[in-house]
């Protein structure tokens, strides 16, 4: 089942009775709106005068729902999940550990070469230049050795969105980046939620990464596995550029396209999927 994403950019007062959210606006003279709690994948908290009963966090933790807190400037800055995602936790915090070197490194190949075929297709369907991606995505070697990841992305991202100078050597608040990065830094920041929220749910630590092992990321595992699919964030945005004629602002029908991002169509093994599920299953297979 497709979980519901909630967005909240209003003041709101939320809690919970007989199993559901209940949603009360205290600036809207309307009843309150009740969501059973078992249908909710993501919760996202935009605006600085929501309050949630205690209750209702714990009720949402133990659906395995991720609360998303954003900052001032829009963009998801924290994200709530349980401290045990799964009933075999502690054997595979053991076994995610104790991962050698070279197991690691394969791993970061097998992310790597998937990332640079998706960012293939896009261009496929897109009908932009391919250039050399499909040869790079054969060759990439242990621990991606040669860096194909850098030169894939230079070509990818010098094409996808067909803007004359578009770069993404950036590091602005999606409210300021230059479009359409600033909605490439929402979709990610999106993408790094529900993928942290697979990862606890699978029963590992998020913070214990394969490639990224930076000591100050809590999400550096989170960080390697998203790299596959960031693919699709590109293809939603690439959209949103070509059909929208002002991108300049996240506006909220902006960030409710984006924050259909967990309920994006993947395939793997021949099998579409809700991103959402497909990102637990790529858990697993790890």
């Amino acid at each position: 089942m497709i979980k519901r994403t909630l967005f909240f950019s209003n003041p709101a007062y939320l809690s919970t009775k007989h199993e559901q959210l209940c949603i009360k606006f205290p600036e809207e003279e309307k009843g309150i709106i009740s969501i059973p709690i078992e249908d909710i994948g993501y919760v996202v908290l935009e605006n600085q005068q929501i309050t949630l009963t205690n209750g209702l966090i714990m009720k949402l933790i133990q659906n395995k729902a991720a609360i998303i807190s954003c900052d001032s400037q829009h963009l998801p800055c924290s994200i709530l999940q349980p401290l045990v995602g799964h009933s075999e936790q502690t054997e595979r915090y053991q076994h995610q550990l104790n991962a050698s070197l070279p197991l690691n490194k394969n791993l970061w190949q097998q992310i790597i070469t998937t990332k640079i075929k998706n960012q293939a297709q896009v261009l496929i369907q897109l009908k932009r230049p391919l250039g050399k991606l499909l040869d790079w995505s054969t060759q990439v070697k242990s621990g991606d050795a040669d860096n194909h990841e850098a030169y894939a992305a230079a070509h990818y991202f010098q094409h996808i969105f067909n803007i004359e100078g578009f770069s993404r050597n950036q590091s602005r608040a999606p409210e300021i980046a230059l479009p359409p990065n600033n909605l490439l830094n929402y979709g990610y920041a999106i993408l790094r939620a529900v993928v942290a929220r697979a990862i606890v749910s699978s029963g590992m630590l998020p913070s214990i990464g394969i490639f990224h092992r930076n000591k100050y990321n809590a999400f550096c595992l989170a960080d390697d596995l998203m790299e596959a699919y960031r693919p699709f964030v590109d293809f939603l945005v690439n959209d949103i550029a070509t059909n929208e004629s002002d991108i300049n602002t996240l506006t909220k029908p902006l960030k409710a396209t984006l924050l259909k991002i967990p309920a994006l169509d993947v395939i793997i093994d021949g099998k579409k999927s809700p991103l959402m599920n497909a990102t637990v299953w790529t858990q697993i297979f790890f």
